[in-house]
């Protein structure tokens, strides 16, 4: 609910317990009237004193009750129980009038009117059905008093009385009406400020309106809430190929095509440009992978204008998906977990479903001290932060780390030195976080101050995880990536097995991917030269041993459908620099 529907519930709901507070001292005042006239009760006596006291008393405190009640606890407990308080409430006033009116006179009272302040305040509340209800209600209930204390011919008063009763009806249906009208004109207002123009999903900022009280709700109850990001693939080509207009048509398709493919308390909303955003309350993972592949499949599936000449020959789409609480602690972060998420699966040649996962949260899970999670959770948005920077070190870091996995195995290490070798791939740049954009992503040769500020990137990088006493062992892959086997390299010029073991091991596969990919500042190799790169090195810049490990398991059968993959990727747009999948190697980060 908008914050301008909120106001407005609230200021109607002010003024109907105001009318229903005035309906009340209207009964007191009433009650008085009817004691005290005809002689019942002499106002000057004792007994009248006592008789007001305990008359007026209850009135009084009773008033005070409901005003406390309607004006502190009251929308709590609505927002809880729903039309239950509003039925009881409303039958409470009906059994009220009912009563003062029997007990004045029943069929002559002349306090009937009594029931338009419930019938009023019924319809501005609940709308024109229970207005008319409760109006319906009320005509029975002085009618019936007519035929039955009245038997016999028709009288005057139930002539008079059918009268009323019309305009109890009468006043509930045009006010019904009016109530109706005006909310609908409220909802077309929220709708132009909260639905997208062009795709009629939700907008942006209705989206992180819903995402901040769905997580909350899910905090109070206990309950996940899943995040599905939807990218359109090769949507520039498509828009270059046909123009925004047509573009403008995918969009609006590709949106029906998601509403109609996810249940009515899915909010489906465009984040953005080509991206869509699906917010899942009370939804596990596994589920929310499932609903993702089956829309996948369905996009997929469905002919879009003009798909034959993009370069998949189809309109497809990749999904990115987390999860709150466990794989994000608030909104914002559910938000860059699944962006993530998304971006891995845009660069597994898209058209896919990928779920957020980090190597960094496998390293809380193993972290006691609070401080220490604390310190990897913020190097964690560090490297986020950097793969923002530039798209090619993400690229690069992801096949370093699967390079890593594969030359771990061929070198037979243990767990502990795996994980560390994995680790240290997955962070062996974040010292680029210090380096300005404009020299990451330069397309010209760097001049020798760039190099000497890139070259400082080791140490950096040193300095951002050594707080954390769980990374310790990966410092030294982090400070000696750069270093060569004859002493060259930097930034401390070590040599041979001066070199620690790990390190040498990094940079075998952090300088082969390097060579292999397209760099701002240099033109790749192609993997056969890559090959030949490194046996020329060898020696020099490699420790001969595990350069021939490496070239052993890039050579074999799961390493040529590797390399393989990887090319097939590498000639593609800058977003889809590799089509490996972990599935297909047994590889989960």
């Amino acid at each position: 609910m908008s914050k301008v529907e909120k106001s407005k519930r609230k200021q109607l709901s002010e003024i109907v317990s105001v009318v229903k507070l005035s309906s009340l001292l209207f009964v007191g005042i009433i009650v008085c009237k009817y004691i005290f006239t005809d002689g019942r009760i002499a106002p000057n006596s004792a007994v009248a004193y006592y008789t007001i006291m305990s008359i007026i008393l209850p009135i009084f405190v009773l008033v005070l009750i409901y005003f406390m009640w309607t004006f502190s606890s009251k929308s709590k407990m609505k927002n809880k129980y729903g039309n239950l308080i509003s039925n009881i409430e409303t039958v409470a006033f009906i059994i009220i009038f009912t009563v003062v009116i029997f007990v004045c006179g029943a069929y002559e009272s002349e306090y009937k009117f009594l029931y338009l302040f419930i019938i009023i305040t019924t319809t501005i509340e609940s709308g024109m059905k229970k207005g008319v209800i409760v109006s319906f209600i009320s005509s029975i209930i002085i009618l019936a008093m007519d035929l039955i204390m009245v038997p016999g011919d028709i009288n005057v008063y139930f002539e008079n009385d059918l009268i009323l009763a019309g305009i109890f009806v009468l006043t509930a249906w045009p006010l019904g009406f009016y109530v109706k009208i005006e909310s609908e004109h409220i909802k077309q207002l929220e709708d132009q400020v909260n639905i997208d123009g062009l795709t009629g999903v939700y907008n942006h900022r209705y989206f992180h309106d819903e995402l901040r009280k769905k997580i909350m709700q899910g905090k109070m109850d206990h309950k996940p809430v899943s995040m599905i990001f939807i990218d359109i693939d090769y949507f520039k080509h498509y828009n270059d190929l046909y123009g925004h207009q047509k573009g403008d048509t995918i969009l609006r398709e590709m949106a029906t095509v998601i509403k109609e493919n996810v249940d009515l308390d899915n909010i489906v909303a465009r984040y953005g440009g080509e991206e869509f955003a699906i917010i899942l309350p009370n939804t596990r993972e596994d589920i929310a992978m499932r609903i993702a592949e089956n829309l996948r499949a369905k996009i997929e599936s469905t002919y879009f204008e003009g798909e034959e000449n993009q370069p998949n020959g189809k309109i497809t789409a990749s999904f990115g998906i987390s999860v709150f609480p466990d794989k994000a602690k608030d909104d914002m972060d559910l938000i860059k977990s699944a962006d993530d998420a998304l971006y891995r699966a845009k660069f597994f040649n898209k058209n896919r479903v990928e779920a957020y996962t980090s190597i960094l949260d496998d390293i809380k899970q193993n972290i006691s001290d609070e401080k220490d999670i604390e310190l990897v959770a913020s190097i964690k948005t560090l490297i986020s932060v950097i793969n923002a920077k530039d798209r090619y070190t993400y690229g690069h870091v992801e096949r370093v780390v699967i390079y890593s996995r594969l030359l771990a195995d061929q070198l037979k290490l243990s767990e502990k030195e795996k994980a560390t070798l994995i680790y240290g791939a997955y962070m062996h740049d974040i010292g680029k976080i210090n380096i300005a954009k404009d020299i990451l992503v330069k397309k010209m040769k760097l001049t020798n101050d760039e190099w000497g500020e890139l070259k400082q990137h080791p140490n950096n990088g040193v300095e951002i995880i050594k707080p954390v006493e769980s990374l310790k062992d990966v410092i030294p892959l982090i400070q000696f990536h750069h270093e060569r086997f004859d002493g060259k390299g930097y930034p401390h010029n070590l040599k041979g097995e001066d070199i620690p073991y790990l390190a040498r091991v990094l940079t075998v596969v952090d300088s082969f991917d390097a060579m292999t990919s397209n760099r701002p500042y240099n033109k790749r190799k192609t993997y056969e030269e890559g090959v030949e790169e490194l046996r020329k090195c060898s020696g020099a810049q490699f420790d001969p041993d595990i350069v021939e490990a490496f070239i052993k398991v890039i050579t074999s059968k799961t390493g040529q459908i590797c390399i393989g993959k990887i090319e097939a990727g590498s000639e593609a747009a800058v977003d889809s620099i590799s089509t490996l999948t972990y599935d297909e190697y047994n590889l989960k980060l």
